[in-house]
C-alpha cells in the first residue's frame, strides 16, 4: 500500500509541477470544462467521441452514451416551478429527495436507493464535498444561475474528467449559465424577482461582461428571505386532527459567484471561480409528542476558489488541469440541551485542497486511452473537548480506455485509492487501499441509428464519514468502506421529426445494486450510546422509464410532454438481520413524474405532477412505520415579450394545487397550497 501510495504521489508531483507551468507562462482565466475546438484544419480529421449531445427544442438527448443520463436544461428548468436544484431533480426518475420541510430544510438526493453519500454533486466541474457527514444540501443551490443539470447511472460517459468522477455510484452535474454576447453588445444584465408565500424574498442579479475577444467576466448574486410559516394537518389515530402552523422554518441566505472565462488560444481554454454563500436558518423540528415548537438554529459559511485549464496540445494527446480549495463553517446552537458550559453550541470548520490532473491520448481514430490523478486533503476542527482534529489525505487514480467503432463503444476504467487518515484525539482509523473495475458499452444493433442498447457493470465505494468515524459516543474507527455492485442494462430510442410530432425520446433501464458492508448505527451499552457498524447488506432491483415527446400544433401552438417511471424493490437483506427481506425506509416501489408545457406566441401554461407511492419510516415493514402515499401538482403562467428591447419575463405560479398535507420525512411536514410571482428583466 506505501509502494501505491509513493507511485501516486510521485504521478501528483509531476503533474502539478506541469499544471503550475502551464498556469503562470499562461494568461490565466476561465471556462468551464468544455471540449476545446481545435484549429480548423484539425476539423477534417477523425476523432472518436466521447459523448454525442443533441440539442432538440432545448432538450438534451445522450443516445451514445453506455451510462443512463438524465438532463434538465435551458426552457426545461424554466417549467418546473423549482426554486433550488432540489426541487428540480425530484423530476428525475429513480430518484428520492429527502426533504425536512419547508424552504429551510435540509434537502438530500438519494438515486437508486444507494443513500445519499453514494452521489458525488459536482458544480461546473468540481466536486462539492462534506467529509464530515457526506451530506449535500441541494437546497442552498439555486436555479438563478443554472444552465443544466445533469445526473449519470454510474458515471459520466467521458473519460477526460478527474479521477473523482470515476469513484462515486452516481453523479449530478451542475452546470452554470455560460455568457453569450450578440454582435457589438459587450454587456448581459439580468435582473429578477421572486415573492409569495412564505415570506418570500428573492432578488437576484446576473451581470456577464465582455473583457476581450477571448476574456468574459461574469457575476451573479442571490438574497433568499423568508418566514418559513405554513399551514399543515397533524393528524393521530384515534386520536385528534388539527391544522397547525409551521414554526421555526426560517432562513436568511446570501450566494455571490465570480467567474472569469478565457479561450487562451484556438486550443485551449481557462477558468477561475469563485463561490460565497452564508446563511441562517431555523430548523423547524419533527412534530412528536404534541411538541409543535422547536427553537434550534443553524449557521452555515461556504467559500471555495477553483482554477480550471484544458489544453489540446497535438491531434493526440490533451491535458485537463484542476485545483480547488473550500473552506466550509457550520454552528448548530440547541438552547434545550444544557451542558456544564450552558447550551449545547457546536462549531465545526472543514477545509479541502483538492488538485487533480487528467492526461487524455489518442492511440488512432478509434481508441483513446486518459490517466487522470487526484490528491486531496480533508481536516476538521470543532469546539468541542478533546475533538479527534481528523486529516484525511485522497490519492485516486482512474485508468480508462475507450474504443469507437461504427455500432459499438466500449469503455474499460481501472481505479485504485489510497486514504490516509490521521487523528490527534482517538484511535485513528485504518489506512484504505481499494481498486474497482468498470466496464460499460453502447452498441447499435439495427441499421437505424437512433436505436442503440447499453449496459454497464460497476465496483465502487465510499469512505465512512469523520461523524461515523469519530462522533462523540457513536464513532467507530475501525468502520470499513461501503461497498456497491452495479449492474445495468438498457435502451434508448430517439425517433426522428414529422408532421406534428417535432421529436419523440425514450429511455428504459433495468438493474441490480448490491451494497456490502453498510454502515449502520446499533446500540451498544444502553439506548442511549448507539456505535456505528458495518453490518448491513442491501439488495436493489428496479425499472426506470422515460418518455419525452413535442409537438408542433395549429395556430402555432407547441406542447412539450415528459413522463418518468420507477419501480424498484430494494431489500434488507443483512443476514440474521430481524427486518431481512423487507423494503428499507423511504424507499417506494412505485413512484413517477409528469411534465407538461403549452407555448402559444408569448405565452406559456406548465403543468408538472409528482407521484411517490406507499413506503415505510422504519426498517420493519409493519403497519406503525406505513408513510401513505402522496402526490402534488404544480401549475405557472408564463409571459415573456420584448419591451422597448428588453426582454420582460413574468410567471404566476401555484404549487401543490390540490393542497395536499403530506410529508417526505415522517413528522415533518411539507407546505399546503402555495403562490409565488416572478419578474425578471435582460437588459
Amino acid at each position: 500500500m506505501h509502494l501505491c501510495k509513493l507511485r501516486l504521489y510521485r504521478l501528483l508531483h509531476g503533474g502539478l509541477l506541469l499544471f503550475v507551468w502551464i498556469i503562470f507562462s499562461n494568461p490565466v482565466v476561465a471556462q468551464n470544462n468544455l471540449p476545446v475546438p481545435k484549429k480548423e484544419s484539425d476539423s477534417l480529421k477523425p476523432h472518436p467521441l466521447s459523448e454525442v449531445i443533441l440539442y432538440l427544442n432545448k432538450r438534451e438527448f445522450k443516445i451514445e452514451s453506455p451510462m443512463p443520463v438524465q438532463i434538465l436544461s435551458g426552457k426545461q428548468l424554466e417549467k418546473l416551478n423549482s426554486l433550488s436544484v432540489a426541487d428540480a431533480i425530484r423530476y428525475f426518475s429513480g430518484v428520492q429527495l429527502k426533504d425536512y420541510g419547508g424552504i429551510g430544510g435540509l434537502k438530500t438526493i438519494n438515486v437508486r436507493s444507494l443513500g445519499s453519500a453514494h452521489t458525488a454533486v459536482f458544480y461546473d466541474g468540481m466536486t462539492v464535498g462534506n467529509a464530515q457527514n457526506g451530506q449535500i444540501d441541494l437546497g442552498k443551490y439555486s436555479l438563478d444561475n443554472i444552465e443544466a443539470i445533469e445526473l449519470y447511472n454510474g458515471q459520466k460517459s467521458s473519460i477526460f474528467q478527474p479521477a473523482r468522477g470515476f469513484f462515486a455510484s452516481n453523479t449530478l452535474f451542475l452546470r452554470s449559465k455560460t455568457p453569450e454576447f450578440k454582435k457589438d453588445k459587450n454587456t448581459n444584465v439580468r435582473t429578477a424577482l421572486k415573492t409569495g408565500s412564505f415570506g418570500l424574498f428573492n432578488p437576484s442579479l446576473l451581470l456577464e461582461q465582455k473583457l476581450s475577444q477571448k476574456t468574459s467576466f461574469t457575476t451573479s448574486v442571490e438574497w433568499t428571505k423568508a418566514d418559513g410559516h405554513y399551514k399543515y394537518r397533524y393528524q393521530k389515530k384515534a386520536g385528534y386532527d388539527t391544522t397547525a402552523v409551521r414554526q421555526n422554518g426560517d432562513v436568511a441566505a446570501f450566494r455571490g459567484e465570480i467567474s472569469f472565462n478565457s479561450k487562451i488560444s484556438e486550443t485551449a481554454k481557462a477558468s477561475l471561480k469563485s463561490y460565497f454563500y452564508n446563511s441562517e436558518r431555523g430548523l423547524p423540528g419533527a412534530i412528536v409528542a404534541n411538541n409543535y415548537d422547536h427553537i434550534q438554529r443553524q449557521w452555515d459559511s461556504n467559500f471555495f476558489i477553483h482554477g480550471s485549464y484544458q489544453n489540446s496540445f497535438s491531434d493526440a494527446y490533451d491535458l485537463l488541469a484542476n485545483v480547488k480549495f473550500s473552506k466550509d463553517f457550520s454552528r448548530y446552537l440547541d438552547p434545550d440541551y444544557k451542558t456544564l458550559e450552558g447550551a449545547l453550541d457546536n462549531k465545526y470548520y472543514q477545509n479541502e485542497f483538492y488538485a487533480s490532473i487528467v492526461n487524455l491520448y489518442k492511440i488512432n481514430k478509434w481508441w483513446k486511452i486518459a490517466l487522470a490523478t487526484d490528491f486531496s486533503i480533508n481536516t476538521l476542527e470543532a469546539n468541542l473537548y478533546r475533538f479527534p482534529y481528523p486529516t484525511r489525505y485522497s490519492y485516486l487514480g482512474a485508468l480508462s480506455s475507450e474504443m469507437h467503432w461504427n455500432r459499438l463503444d466500449i469503455q474499460a476504467n481501472l481505479l485504485d485509492a489510497y486514504v490516509d487518515e490521521q487523528v490527534k484525539y482517538y484511535q485513528q482509523g485504518k489506512n484504505q487501499n481499494v481498486f474497482c473495475p468498470v466496464l460499460s458499452a453502447s452498441y447499435q444493433p439495427l441499421e437505424n441509428k437512433n436505436f442503440r442498447v447499453r449496459a454497464f457493470y460497476k465496483e465502487s465505494f465510499r469512505m465512512p464519514t469523520f461523524n461515523d468515524l469519530y462522533y462523540t459516543f457513536i464513532g467507530n474507527s475501525s468502520l470499513k468502506p461501503e461497498f456497491t455492485t452495479q449492474y445495468n442494462f438498457g435502451t434508448t430510442y430517439l425517433l426522428e421529426p414529422r408532421k406534428f410530432l417535432q421529436t419523440a425520446s425514450f429511455q428504459a433501464d433495468v438493474y441490480y445494486n448490491l451494497v456490502k458492508d453498510k454502515i449502520i448505527a446499533m446500540p451498544s451499552s444502553n439506548l442511549f450510546r448507539w456505535t456505528m457498524m458495518n453490518l448491513g447488506e442491501v439488495e436493489i432491483k428496479g425499472l426506470d422509464i422515460n418518455f419525452n415527446m413535442i409537438f408542433k400544433l395549429p395556430a402555432e401552438i407547441a406542447l412539450d410532454l415528459g413522463l418518468s417511471y420507477t419501480y424498484q424493490i430494494a431489500r434488507d437483506i443483512t443476514p440474521k438481520g430481524s427486518t431481512y427481506g423487507d423494503q428499507i425506509p423511504y424507499i417506494p416501489k412505485n413512484s413517477g413524474t409528469l411534465t407538461s408545457s403549452i407555448n402559444w406566441k408569448k405565452w406559456q401554461l406548465n403543468y408538472s405532477f409528482i407521484y411517490t407511492g406507499e413506503r415505510y419510516s422504519q426498517k420493519a415493514n409493519i403497519p406503525v412505520n406505513y408513510v401513505q402515499p402522496w402526490y402534488t401538482s404544480d401549475m405557472a403562467v408564463i409571459w415573456d415579450a420584448t419591451i422597448l428591447k428588453k426582454r420582460i419575463k413574468i410567471g404566476a405560479e401555484v404549487n401543490n394545487l390540490m393542497n395536499q398535507y403530506y410529508d417526505v420525512v415522517l413528522n415533518f411536514p411539507m407546505p399546503g397550497r402555495n403562490y409565488r410571482l416572478n419578474l425578471a428583466i435582460n437588459f
